[in-house]
């Protein structure tokens, strides 16, 4: 989802910690954007054998990873973001056993930084605003994200690892605002009733490939997930719609 993505680039690796610590199963279920089909997360007989955790390789890395139209993404935000990254491809790669392309992970890091400012810039280009009641439904929803009861609970968790709270709800307000500028791109995202019939048969696929033997959940029952599943589809291709449109018109440069 597209708020996850910026905001996992905003605060660094804040957000993966704390989905480590508390919501990892809800966290990893929006990232993948995929209905909920009670799958079992490895046991730790299971996940004992599994190799030592690599480390993310920061060697090289420029004190000006990319510039936007004049503006930089400097080596510290892009060190921190990187290392967020970093642990959930370890984390997958562990369990699939494939090896991480760090090199590959770091320029699709740095794209998406440039997406994120491109996005940020013509936000504040277009003067939108964020009222109060939008921050707060923002930070009720990163709480619930990430295992948390409460905005002050998720405020005080970032806090405790050297966020203060002036910081986040700036990015939080920035946020609000490109969430409108996707909003608008994005026009009318209600799944039709064939897309969401597509997106079942889709998802039966996938498990008969993966040589599942659970039955999957009826259509109606999954009906609610597979409707944030499509809609989140949708602001996805028309994010990526809007950062090609502006990085068209934008004076970039990525120095990795």
């Amino acid at each position: 989802m597209i708020k996850k993505w910026f905001l996992g680039l905003s605060l660094g690796t804040s957000l993966i910690v704390l989905s480590a610590c508390g919501g990892a199963d809800e966290s990893a279920e929006n990232e993948n954007a995929q209905p909920e089909t009670e799958e079992q997360a490895p046991s730790g007989e299971e996940s004992a054998g599994q190799p030592e955790m690599p480390e993310p390789d920061l060697e090289g890395v420029p004190d000006v990873v990319a510039e936007v139209n004049g503006e930089e993404v400097s080596k510290e935000e892009f060190e921190a973001a990187y290392t967020g990254q970093f642990q959930q491809a370890a984390m997958q790669a562990q369990m699939s056993g494939q090896e991480i392309d760090q090199d590959q992970l770091k320029n699709q890091l740095a794209e998406s930084m440039v997406g994120q400012k491109l996005l940020v810039q013509e936000a504040e280009n277009q003067e939108l605003t964020a009222s109060d009641e939008e921050v707060d439904q923002t930070l009720e929803q990163l709480a619930q994200q990430n295992g948390l009861e409460s905005k002050d609970e998720f405020l005080t968790a970032l806090n405790e690892q050297g966020m203060a709270e002036d910081e986040v709800m700036s990015q939080i307000e920035t946020q609000v605002k490109v969430d409108q500028l996707i909003a608008e791109s994005a026009g009318d995202t209600n799944p039709s009733n064939e897309e969401l019939e597509a997106a079942y048969e889709q998802l039966k696929a996938q498990q008969e490939q993966m040589g599942s033997e659970e039955e999957l959940p009826a259509f109606e029952e999954l009906k609610p997930d597979l409707e944030e599943q499509v809609k989140m589809q949708k602001e996805n291709e028309a994010t990526q719609t809007l950062v090609a449109e502006l990085r068209e018109k934008a004076d970039v440069t990525i120095n990795l």
